[in-house]
């Protein structure tokens, strides 16, 4: 192979270790990986010898923190795959979708308790939650969906005035970016990872992470004030489409062209010579 990937921080490990003969050693990096190890060791992987790609700006500044010079290259999204069905206007403003996920710093317990404080305020609150776990312990107001394929995700997304992003922590996450996508207002903590595409009060309304009352606030905020609801929707849909699969693709092929040709002329420039806008 002329290129070989690492795309997680145990991966990485692997790949270091790697003859030349597998090709030039490569690191997506996607998140800080620091739930799901030990800070140190996930850290000292970003000091390995490969030629690593940053997915978002927080992660680049890690990189730029440590030293280690990182290639930036923002996710892509299927423009044919999530789009607007439903006219934003048209929707039920206590329309609410939020991705359910296990692991604590997804946020779901938070978003679930703001989605509680919400209901005591908005009795007609319908909640559609969707992930890939049983989820067998979700209050019974809640409708769950596990595992829907992609046309039923793009109703659920569609049929949701407000989508609830109540993550502490992610690398560029794709389910609000779907959801802006397919129209729907977007409430989300104000974490780096959300910053890729979100402006609190443009195209997103932000809150502090772990803050279920404050992220129920502004649940609450668009629920009532349609207008600023849907005025948060269509900018949001409009911004996020700039992030297409053409444009990444198109990054990653020139990047991955300019490490080939490190690869056989060792003496050409570093890749800190490409874009980092």
């Amino acid at each position: 192979a002329d290129i070989v990937f690492a795309t997680a921080w145990r991966t990485a490990e692997w790949v270091a270790g790697y003859p030349t003969s597998k090709g030039c050693k490569c690191y997506l990096i996607q998140h800080l990986e620091t739930w799901d190890g030990p800070e140190d060791e996930v850290l000292a992987t970003w000091k390995l010898p490969l030629t690593k790609v940053v997915i978002s700006r927080w992660l680049l500044d890690i990189a730029d923190s440590m030293g280690q010079y990182a290639e930036y290259i923002p996710n892509g999204l299927d423009l044919s795959a999530f789009g607007t069905d439903c006219d934003v206007y048209k929707r039920n403003s206590a329309n609410i979708a939020m991705l359910f996920h296990e692991s604590a710093w997804k946020g779901s317990a938070d978003g679930l308790a703001a989605l509680e404080l919400v209901r005591q305020r908005v009795p007609n609150l319908n909640v559609d939650l969707f992930g890939t776990c049983n989820a067998e312990h979700l209050p019974s107001w809640a409708h769950y969906h596990r595992c829907p394929a992609q046309r039923q995700l793009r109703r659920i997304y569609n049929t949701a005035a407000i989508f609830a992003a109540p993550s502490w922590a992610e690398g560029w996450p794709l389910p609000p970016a779907e959801a802006m996508l397919c129209g729907s207002a977007v409430v989300a903590t104000d974490i780096g990872g959300h910053h890729e595409y979100m402006q609190d009060k443009v195209s997103a309304l932000l809150s502090p992470l772990r803050s279920p009352e404050l992220l129920a606030r502004n649940i609450e905020r668009l629920i009532l004030d349609s207008e600023l609801r849907m005025q948060i929707a269509k900018t949001g849909a409009q911004h996020i489409r700039a992030f297409t699969w053409e444009r990444a693709i198109a990054r990653m092929d020139a990047f991955l062209e300019h490490v080939c040709s490190l690869q056989f002329h060792p003496r050409k420039q570093s890749p800190s010579s490409l874009s980092r806008k």
